[in-house]
């Protein structure tokens, strides 16, 4: 099981859509435009096959309180910022931060994917990085993060998280 966490309106709900549209087409082709999407309240359960069936469970930014009851047979975790949003930066670090503390996520490898790179005004991943400290954060981590951009919207490395997925499952589960 993978988990796909993040604050509310961070692009989650549209990168699961495009993951599974993406994994159907072996990786390759245009995604064409961008299908609705509604904030979640509650969970989504979404099936990705990519070599092997990969199940993500989507939780929305508003369930933040209650995370952790879902954390149970957890592979891996992806979790998403909003890399247009400075002002919700130090919010998604805390939240973060709870998730790699949790002792249920400890074997848990880790992505963390800063969406909304297409938007002008975004930061860039050097500057997300200083200003939540990640270098620290993935020192005193016991899990492996690994870190992306991505657009969501125009599907821009949304091939390296279905890569990243794959070989994160390949090797536990």
């Amino acid at each position: 099981m993978c988990l796909l966490l993040g604050a509310t309106g961070v692009g989650k709900t549209l990168l699961v859509k495009r993951l599974q549209k993406l994994s159907s087409r072996d990786g390759k082709g245009d995604l064409g435009d961008p299908p609705p999407t509604r904030p979640t309240v509650g969970t989504n359960l979404t099936d990705i096959v990519a070599q092997k069936k990969i199940t993500i469970r989507e939780l929305g930014g508003c369930m933040g309180p209650i995370w952790s009851s879902y954390y149970g047979n957890c592979h891996s975790l992806l979790f998403m910022v909003d890399a247009s949003n400075p002002t919700q930066l130090s919010a998604s670090c805390v939240q973060l931060l709870g998730l790699l503390s949790a002792e249920q996520l400890a074997e848990a490898s880790v992505l963390i994917l800063f969406n909304k790179i297409d938007l002008p005004c975004y930061m860039t991943t050097e500057e997300m990085k200083s200003l939540i400290r990640l270098p620290d954060i993935i020192a005193c981590a016991k899990q492996n993060i690994t870190t992306v951009e991505i657009s969501a919207w125009k599907g821009t490395g949304l091939s390296e998280v279905l890569r990243w997925l794959q070989d994160t499952h390949r090797t536990n589960g």
